[in-house]
């Protein structure tokens, strides 16, 4: 009897069922702690690149040590979290805490082995032959030496304060991230004694002494304390001094549900992250293992988790060398262009200008002031009735918020979702948060269970009869200075359905709503992955009928297990899928069967990659989304994230054709993943100049 034809399709997916392996299977997922420490080499090669010039390879080194810093203090403190609390999770690839703490530790050892060879051997040296010199004690001559006494004596001694361990005085608490120095003094009496000196993070870690000529010559504060410890214990003897620096979990445990006051909640999280757990602990090569005992039963530490460095500790304090008035060996500075839409303006012809056409500005290659003077002008425009906007990362000095406190000394009605909970940023807010409230603004602290990390400001005018929202939509913070070192995009618009889109979403914010559906936006928890899920289906739909499918993302992180797997049934259904991610990626490229249409790429360079675009062919009616949210759980589930389309067919191909095609085309900061998880830079062609993205809009814009 003839098989049927469901029958017959019935059949046919079984077979393929059996011969494609399954999307769920735990090889097909990368690590994702192990990806950021990928993403932590990429940064190292920029630092070895002999192309780069020499205080920028510095200032990489000093990226690195934050960042690595981080790792420990975030990742690493939440896998030790989840042993301690049994609430161990298996990770995507399927390994436990225990494993990836052990993967861990081996993978970091590699990295800042590299790290202080690359100081010690090619850095250091570099320096000298440039005239600036980082000097051991040592080396000081005579004149040196009492140049270092005199500034002991004068800046340092003062704020010293030595504390000693014995039967009276316990083991103090050492802060998180604090370089400290552990000395061992003998007594007239024979015996041996424990001290600990903070080293003053409130001075210049780099102490210039006299130099001959045009040369600099600088001493670590560590070693000019070192040296005169004599004065801090007078009529002893100090028989050991080595250096250590602590690293403490610094995640936030904020129990919402039980109080009534996230400010005050906050406020003890950031109190209580001063005494957290440490995670890590880097001493000096030479430090006796009795002395590295005492530390760790004292910091309750393992072994395992002591780091011994052969440099200077803490390494983000390098960033003290680019304060070294050497143009030559920095990169060459730029000035951001001005779009020619607002090119001539002041005050409150920046709406006539919006209203006129949306503008898409591209940072750090435009300029940011845009932004501030569209806020300024709402402040002092008589027709402007209100300003709303979410802020995460403001930074200090911020010009954003005393637009907003201008706008409020002139009567306009202020509301601002000010997220206390950007991590590292909470004191920062806190302070900012209540700076406003005393002004008068409308401040909301944050919504419980989530973050806000939207980039939104909306300005509501009254013209005439007509009540119009102007609005500024982005993918970065409202932060002037992180905007001129990380790509960034923003929208100026006052498009009505984005409009009611946004005060509907402010409406939530700062009120009661149970909306979880818009016009135009997608948005975090609640529509943005089903919004993404429908347009890759869509793409996936279109190639099984068409054969055009494609799709490019650009992103800071790929580490959601359900849209990796989205992507490789994608990419089974033959869609060409082009991805730019920075850092974390999860999703392994060019396996048979399984991604063989995917490709991706992370550029590294100057600037920090940090824009988000979403790209669907979608048969030549191109949709384009761009907005705060990468693809991590953490966004698509616990943030309130915005995506926002781009309309504009002129925006449109800039985005495609310029930006996204630029980056695709990048040879020289792109690094191309393989199969393996592992990167590895394009080869250079015979006779064809490399390419860089970042270069390129730096003389196109």
């Amino acid at each position: 009897m003839a098989i049927s034809t469901p029958a017959r399709r019935r059949a046919a997916a079984a077979s393929r069922q059996i011969s494609e392996p399954r999307l769920d299977s735990q090889d097909l997922y990368l690590n994702p702690h192990l990806s950021l420490l990928a993403f932590q080499r990429r940064v190292l090669e920029e630092a070895q690149e002999p192309r780069t010039p020499l205080l920028e390879r510095a200032k990489f080194l000093s990226i690195l040590g934050s960042n690595i810093d981080e790792f420990f203090m975030v990742r690493v403190a939440g896998l030790w979290q989840q042993i301690e609390t049994r609430t161990a999770e298996i990770s995507m690839d399927g390994k436990s805490p225990s494993e990836q703490l052990e993967l861990i530790r081996h993978e970091v050892t590699g990295i800042m082995s590299e790290i202080y060879r690359l100081w010690r051997e090619e850095i250091m040296p570099e320096l000298r032959k440039n005239g600036i010199y980082i000097l051991d004690l040592d080396e000081l001559n005579a004149q040196q030496k009492t140049a270092v006494d005199d500034y002991f004596r004068r800046v340092v001694y003062p704020v010293l304060t030595p504390l000693a361990v014995d039967q009276g005085r316990p083991f103090p608490h050492i802060s998180n991230l604090s370089l400290n120095i552990a000395a061992i003094v003998g007594s007239s009496d024979g015996q041996e004694h424990f001290a600990r000196i903070k080293v003053p993070d409130s001075l210049p870690q780099l102490i210039p002494v006299p130099a001959e000529g045009s040369e600099l010559a600088f001493v670590w504060l560590e070693q000019a304390i070192i040296a005169n410890l004599r004065c801090l214990f007078p009529e002893m003897d100090v028989l050991k001094a080595d250096l250590f620096h602590v690293t403490r979990d610094a995640e936030l445990a904020i129990q919402e549900l039980e109080t009534d006051d996230l400010l005050e909640s906050v406020q003890e999280a950031v109190w209580q992250r001063r005494f957290r757990d440490v995670v890590r602990l880097q001493v000096s090569v030479g430090m006796p293992q009795k002395m590295v005992d005492l530390l760790t039963t004292n910091l309750e530490l393992d072994q395992n988790d002591v780091y011994r460095v052969d440099g200077p500790l803490d390494l983000s304090r390098l960033r003290a060398l680019f304060n070294i008035d050497r143009s030559a060996l920095k990169d060459k500075p730029f000035v951001p262009a001005t779009p020619k839409a607002l090119t001539g303006i002041s005050g409150s012809e920046i709406f006539a200008a919006i209203h006129e056409s949306e503008i898409l500005l591209h940072h750090p290659y435009e300029s940011f002031q845009p932004v501030v003077d569209f806020l300024r002008a709402a402040a002092n425009d008589p027709d402007v009735l209100a300003i709303k906007m979410t802020l995460y990362r403001v930074g200090r000095n911020s010009p954003i918020v005393e637009a907003l406190l201008e706008a409020i000394q002139n009567g306009k009605q202020v509301a601002v979702l000010l997220e206390l909970k950007a991590r590292f940023d909470e004191e920062s807010n806190i302070e900012w948060a209540q700076k406003l409230e005393r002004e008068g603004v409308h401040v909301v602290y944050g919504l419980p269970g989530v973050k806000v990390h939207a980039k939104l400001a909306m300005v509501v005018r009254r013209e005439g009869e007509i009540i119009r929202r102007y609005l500024h939509l982005g993918t970065g913070n409202y932060n002037p200075i992180t905007a001129r070192i990380y790509t960034d995009l923003g929208l100026f618009t006052c498009n009505e359905e984005i409009g009611e889109d946004v005060s509907d979403l402010f409406n939530h914010l700062t009120g009661y709503s149970a909306k979880k559906s818009y016009r135009k936006l997608l948005v975090a928890p609640h529509s943005l992955r089903g919004g993404l899920e429908r347009l890759v289906h869509k793409e996936m739909e279109r190639q099984r009928e068409h054969g055009d499918g494609h799709i490019i993302f650009k992103m800071n992180a790929l580490e959601d297990a359900g849209m990796v797997r989205l992507l490789y049934e994608a990419s089974r259904a033959g869609v060409r899928i082009d991805l730019i991610v920075r850092g974390v990626c999860c999703l392994r490229p060019g396996l048979p069967g399984i991604s063989e249409t995917i490709h991706v790429r992370s550029i590294i360079g100057r600037f920090l990659e940090h824009e988000r675009i979403y790209y669907f062919h979608n048969g030549g009616e191109e949709l384009i989304y761009i907005g705060s949210a990468d693809l991590m759980p953490r966004n698509l589930n616990r943030r309130v994230e915005v995506l926002f389309p781009v309309e504009n067919q002129r925006f449109i191909r800039r985005l495609h054709d310029r930006i996204l095609a630029k980056c695709l085309a990048d040879d020289a900061g792109a690094r191309i993943m393989q199969p393996d998880g592992s990167y590895a830079r394009e080869k250079a062609q015979a006779g064809k100049r490399m390419f860089s993205s970042q270069a390129w809009f730096l003389n196109n814009n």
